[in-house]
């Protein structure tokens, strides 16, 4: 059952707080983040992201879901935590890389959505100097799509999370995958690559993700043409050449088989080559989905596919 919202008039007779976030509230702002994603799969009839209300299938994604959070703890550009009563209702988190600003999260809890505490957190976490570019990968949930409008931050395209069991699938292809290490090399050819196809580089996802997942990078005639990240959630993948996506998908998926029952990831929609790959592939798409939006039009999308779960580019 959706809780009942907390009226405005209600609200005002509480005492509210805002207080920056630290990364010893990484677990109770995901149990924020987790009610309100369930709130609105509930509200879109769409329960498929989250494996429905049953508690002994949600209380082991904190554990999966602590690597990100604590990560994106460490490295925000601005935490904010609201607080009714000395509860925490609400939280918003930003990230600042080359310049390029990044909402990740932004999350009222059921009950006091829709009483201006929204406003508040969101005016907290963003920029206060100018900026390259306003990012922002986004639920669909109105009241908060309307908030980023008025911001001047617009939808680009949808993301759509594509899955399905493993398949030991070989393609031919004269790509040379070669598993990463943390060097400074490494980071150089990734930060290359991201300048030319998202038009900054993020040296601070690569390092975490380089921890959490296998990322490759993608070899042409000695010369890197992309780079990729496989695990039970995949992702980010960008390549050069968009016509690379079947062969370094089926790679990916290869990686797989033998460690998880599901591949997936989040593919932008405007990414024709993969689109087409995985859905002659029998990928089913998820019911849930999110859209990518900025202030201005920036990066070559149709060569990318985000990291799942897409708090982040």
């Amino acid at each position: 059952m959706i809780e009942q919202r907390l009226e405005p008039s209600a609200l005002a007779k509480k005492s509210i707080t805002f207080r920056p976030g630290t990364i010893n509230d990484s677990q109770t702002v995901y149990r924020i983040f987790q009610e309100s994603i369930l709130d609105l799969g509930q509200r879109l009839n769409v329960m498929d992201i989250t494996g429905g209300t049953d508690p002994e299938l949600l209380a082991p994604f904190w554990e999966l879901r602590r690597p990100l959070f604590e990560h994106l703890a460490r490295t925000a550009y601005r935490f904010w935590i609201a607080e009714v009563d000395g509860e925490v209702v609400g939280y918003a988190r930003s990230i600042m890389r080359s310049g390029v600003w990044d909402l990740t999260e932004f999350f009222v809890r059921p009950g006091f959505q829709a009483a201006g505490l929204g406003r508040a957190l969101f005016s907290h976490v963003l920029p206060e100097e100018e900026v390259r570019h306003k990012a922002i990968i986004a639920t669909t949930d109105t009241r908060a799509l309307a908030r980023y409008l008025k911001a001047g931050i617009y939808a680009r395209f949808p993301i759509v999370y594509f899955s399905r069991s493993p398949q030991p699938v070989e393609l031919e292809s004269d790509l040379h995958f070669v598993p990463m290490t943390d060097s400074d090399s490494t980071l150089q050819t990734l930060a290359a690559l991201d300048e030319q196809l998202l038009g900054h580089s993020r040296e601070e996802e690569h390092r975490w993700l380089m921890q959490v997942r296998q990322g490759h990078i993608y070899l042409r005639d000695g010369q890197a043409v992309g780079y990729g990240y496989t695990a039970s959630e995949s992702g980010p993948f960008a390549l050069l050449q968009k016509e690379d996506f079947p062969a370094v998908l089926a790679h990916a998926e290869r990686q797989v088989v033998a460690e998880s029952d599901t591949f997936g990831m989040e593919v932008p929609l405007v990414n024709e080559a993969a689109v087409n790959y995985l859905l002659g592939q029998g990928f089913e798409m998820d019911a849930f989905y999110t859209f990518f939006m900025s202030d201005r039009p920036f990066g070559k999308f149709e060569h990318y596919i985000f990291p799942s779960p897409p708090f982040f580019l």
